[in-house]
């Protein structure tokens, strides 16, 4: 089935929570959505009111977390992260089912559950694919002679029989991940000539013959370096386990390297999440583009479909997680709403941007979203609505707003009610604890008291990206891209900085 139809995707809420990068986002089953980030913490969301759930945050990883994805029945969630670690969760209390960990104890990129729930496999810095027993816990085998390069993208065929892996070398290989072979059946070294980044399989098959004699052919995506999506097609016979891959078509239209993709749970839609801060939505028949989403202020890293296809979250370095309603634009015109209006509007008004509301109108907000105690503050304070679209947390605080949760809140009802990621240089640029995230390090997201820039281009502290180089790891803990020389440069500019910023006691 192919659709020709446009998409139209309209912004309906933006998370801002998370005080570093947004690495990956997930939905489960019943719309749960999981976000992770290099703050070192994952988030449960509950997508009806997008209130954070009980169990939330789950917090357990030393480093970066690179990587979420729930099981098939939604009832456990995968983190994988700079540390070396895959955590199993259980989504409803948030406790750690079970930890797994590579030989090598290096960085783990990428993890996927198998559509029938009994394995999950990972991929790692170290070169390596590990595949392992959900109910056993442990590991069933290790694919060792596997890729030249950091493994960062891997998925299972929809039947489980199959894992694909891509590496940041750029080529492409397909394990058995049921019958017991260790051994590569096919690969390909023309994946995506700058290195992959993402793949993942269509629900769609195509059996012939079925048994063991049968063939199947499989659909995949991948993204890479390359500001290409392509789709592929994968051949498996099974009497003699012969896999062939060939290349379908290409997506064109990404101005920057595309970080994900992945397909809707009906495979009628593919996304891609790009460098160039958009996600694009596209057929995934004939390769067109289908919608453009814009919104993100920096790099898009993760995207990710609701079960029903009718919701689409995005997670970007911009630290925001913003959930986008997929609609054509038929559907549009049929269900055209007026816009949102100032809160004292009467229906026969003309729909009203915030910037235009009054102090009066300010206050009766502040009551809706449930926050009233500051009500009369920001009406004599003349806080209408061009003051409030500019207000910073400094400001906040003046106008007694001294809890920090409301003070979120209030940034966070703006955003919504704007519909458009504007987020005040001053709160994006704090971390949970008040220090500008530019001062604290990467990988133990502390503040820094000795920067040193690696050859990434990076800065962190000195003996965390040394101690980081002395385990053996070759790679950037941020890219995962070699680092060709271990020479650190003092960063004396921003060493200032933050002494300054200790002495000025901020």
């Amino acid at each position: 089935m192919t659709t020709n139809k446009h998409l139209v995707a309209s912004l309906l809420h933006t998370i801002a929570t998370h005080t570093s990068d947004v690495n990956s986002v997930a939905f489960s089953p019943d719309r749960q959505l999981a976000t992770a980030s290099g703050d070192k913490t994952v988030r449960l969301w509950d997508t009806s009111d997008f209130t954070e759930l009980s169990a939330s945050p789950l917090v357990g990883h030393a480093y970066y977390v690179h990587c979420c994805t729930f099981s098939p029945f939604g009832t456990t969630l995968a983190t994988c992260s700079t540390d070396g670690k895959l955590i199993l969760w259980d989504v409803k209390s948030g406790s750690k089912v079970s930890t797994f960990q590579h030989s090598s104890k290096q960085s783990i990129r990428v993890c996927r559950f198998s559509p029938d729930s009994k394995y999950i496999v990972s991929g790692s810095d170290d070169e390596t694919l590990a595949l392992w027993d959900v109910t056993a816990k442990t590991l069933v085998r290790s694919y060792n002679t596997c890729h030249d390069a950091s493994v960062v993208a891997c998925a299972f065929t929809p039947d489980s029989t199959f894992i694909i892996s891509g590496s940041s070398n750029g080529d492409l290989r397909v394990w058995d991940a049921k019958y017991g072979h260790g051994k590569v059946l096919t690969y390909t070294l023309e994946g995506h000539d700058l290195g992959v980044t993402s793949c993942d399989f269509s629900p769609h098959m195509k059996v012939k013959d079925s048994g063991v004699d049968g063939c199947v052919t499989y659909e995949f995506a991948t993204s890479g370096h390359d500001n290409l999506v392509k789709i592929w097609e994968m051949t498996a016979d099974l009497s003699c386990t012969s896999v062939v891959l060939s290349h379908k078509l290409t997506c064109k239209g990404h101005e920057g390297t595309v970080n994900f993709c992945c397909f809707s749970s009906d495979g009628n839609l593919l996304a891609s999440a790009s460098i160039d801060k958009t996600v694009r939505v596209w057929d995934p028949y004939c390769g067109q583009e289908l919608c453009v989403v814009e919104g993100h202020t920096r790099y898009v890293t993760s995207c990710a479909f609701s079960s029903d296809s009718r919701l689409l979250a995005s997670g970007s370095n911009d630290k925001l997680v913003m959930i986008w309603k997929i609609t054509t634009q038929e559907d549009c015109i049929e269900n055209y709403k007026e816009p949102q209006t100032a809160p004292n509007a009467k229906k026969k008004d003309a729909p009203r941007l915030i910037e235009s509301w009054s102090a009066e109108e300010v206050g009766d907000w502040l009551q809706q979203i449930d926050l009233s105690q500051y009500k009369d503050t920001f009406v004599s304070n003349a806080i209408d609505g061009t003051e409030l679209c500019n207000m910073t947390d400094r400001m906040l605080i003046d106008l007694g707003v001294a809890a920090l949760g409301h003070r979120n809140k209030i940034f966070r009802c703006i955003k919504t009610t704007q519909n458009k990621p504007t987020v005040s240089r001053s709160v994006s640029n704090l971390s949970d604890n008040g220090i500008p995230d530019e001062y604290l390090c990467p990988i133990t997201r502390e503040l820094m008291k000795d920067p040193v820039m690696a050859e990434d281009g990076y800065t962190y502290e000195r003996s965390a990206i040394q101690g980081w180089i002395d385990k053996g790891k070759d790679t950037s803990p941020m890219t995962s891209i070699p680092l060709k020389t271990k020479q650190l440069i003092p960063n004396r500019s921003l060493k200032m900085l933050i002494q300054h910023y200790l002495e000025s006691g901020k």
